[in-house]
């Protein structure tokens, strides 16, 4: 704790334990928006290998990948990647070859990083892997499993992971006690490595980073550098300051962010935003995010249980929806749901495409405009239009998605950036530049504080930006010319 301590100090960083917290990381000085706080390579990792997908162990990427001649389990994308990984793969290899070839495939990517956490801390043990300050076992062993907190369940499933654990390393004397608690460990305290545009690579373990707190307004952020964790200041951060980030989803009312925390994290937040809970403001929010349209299509009012229970009264022009119209509408939406769920959209994109629009229409009758479950098909159907090369459709899905985001999530949030980013990428192809000019700034603004300026991503989000602009620079005197 005390070599810690002292790398953190040379951050003007410093851990201090809270009553209800436990350890929390604070600040000995101020820190400005996009300033980097913290980084740390994970103790282990990997990627999010499935049957539809597979990335190199080394570095995530997906392109020119070759597996491991002996497990038949990892996938290398070159020699450099494989080198870098050899330590530690050559003793997992030689475990995975024990299990017949059946059920090696079957090591889910959470298996992988136990089995890899205890071969990482034995060859630390014998001084093949270097320890240092922030690449310990012991920073592993002080976090919290929350065990005690656990059904019977939760339990016996991590004690049968522990004996499959077991079977594969085959270590002497290994405490399946212990490895139970590490995965009860892992669930509150491993993160999903994301690559640029926050889309889930793999998954690591980051001790250092995992004593930064939540919030649902937090003042940093964590983003990824390949396998490197960066957390980034997204607010002013005043000297002797809390540094805060968000573990879950924070696009949603208190109550669903409340249950999301203690069914993954097992705690209660008590942050200033959950703090407001039932106040008018609190209510008012839920009811938007989460709650029914008003019947009068012209109106944007919320809506709030009638105290007749006849139905919902917008509370802006007092207009009564009756519950058999919202349950029929409810019901509506969830038959389209289940069907679109069930379609095959690798198979016939386009069938899928005209589910998820009538499921939206329906969506659109029954919640606000600002309704975080009408977004979330809205950002399926982008998805789907862009996979299909339908750009102007796709472009009208990204301008209403962002006014939600923008609502939603704090100003400087890479969400709205990468949604901007999108935007603008969509709009200069359709010849709309200045729009795109526009949509890039402010992509960029966004950005340069999450993910700083250096990375390949924003360097090559400024050359797009740079060649957008001289594009409507040159449009610009043309089009002088031409008067």
């Amino acid at each position: 704790m005390a070599n810690l301590q002292s790398f953190l100090r040379d951050r003007c960083l410093t851990v201090l334990n809270l009553p209800d917290k436990g350890r929390s990381l604070f600040t000995s000085r101020d820190f400005r928006p996009g300033e980097v706080i913290l980084r740390q390579e994970p103790y282990v990792s990997v990627p999010n290998n499935n049957s539809s997908e597979s990335r190199c162990d080394g570095c995530f990427k997906t392109d020119g990948l070759k597996k491991c001649s002996g497990c038949q389990v990892v996938w290398y994308c070159g020699s450099s990647c494989q080198k870098s990984e050899w330590k530690l793969h050559r003793h997992e290899c030689k475990a995975l070859c024990r299990l017949q070839k059946e059920k090696r495939m079957l090591v889910t990517p959470t298996i992988r990083l136990m089995v890899k956490l205890y071969i990482k801390r034995n060859l630390q043990n014998e001084k093949v892997i270097p320890i240092t300050t922030t690449d310990d076992y012991s920073l592993v062993e002080a976090l919290v499993s929350h065990m005690s907190e656990l059904d019977e369940k939760q339990l016996m499933l991590y004690a049968q992971m522990a004996n499959l654990v077991n079977l594969i390393l085959q270590f002497p004397g290994i405490d399946l006690k212990e490895i139970a608690e590490n995965f009860s460990k892992f669930s509150c305290n491993a993160h999903s490595i994301c690559d640029s545009e926050l889309r889930p690579e793999g998954i690591g373990l980051f001790p250092l980073v995992s004593i930064i707190n939540h919030s649902c307004s937090p003042n940093a952020v964590l983003v990824f550098e390949e396998k490197m964790a960066v957390v980034r200041a997204m607010d002013n951060i005043s000297e002797d300051s809390e540094v805060t980030i968000s573990y879950i989803e924070t696009a949603g009312s208190t109550l669903t962010r409340q249950k999301s925390l203690k069914e993954q994290y097992l705690f209660h937040c008590q942050c200033a935003r959950c703090s407001n809970i039932g106040k008018p403001h609190d209510i008012e929010e839920s009811a938007i995010l989460e709650g029914y349209r008003c019947a009068n299509e012209k109106c944007n009012g919320f809506l709030l249980r009638d105290p007749d229970d006849k139905g919902f009264v917008c509370q802006n022009c007092m207009l009564l929806r009756s519950k058999e119209e919202v349950k029929k509408l409810a019901g509506d939406v969830k038959t389209v749901s289940a069907k679109a769920l069930a379609s095959p959209s690798a198979e016939n994109k386009h069938d899928t495409i005209a589910l998820y629009k009538t499921m939206e229409k329906l969506q659109e009758k029954l919640y606000h405009s600002f309704s975080i479950t009408l977004m979330r098909t809205r950002e399926k159907l982008l998805k789907m239009l862009m996979e299909v090369e339908s750009w102007r459709e796709a472009l009208d899905y990204c301008k209403l998605i962002v006014p939600v985001y923008q609502r939603v999530y704090p100003a400087t949030h890479p969400l709205i950036g990468l949604q901007f980013y999108t935007q603008g990428k969509l709009e200069w192809l359709l010849g709309q530049t200045e729009e795109a000019v526009s949509s890039l700034i402010k992509a960029y603004d966004i950005l340069r504080i999450s993910h700083g300026t250096s990375t390949p991503f924003m360097k090559e989000l400024s050359a797009k930006l740079d060649e957008a602009r001289a594009e409507a620079s040159y449009k610009l005197l043309a089009l002088k010319d031409g008067n």
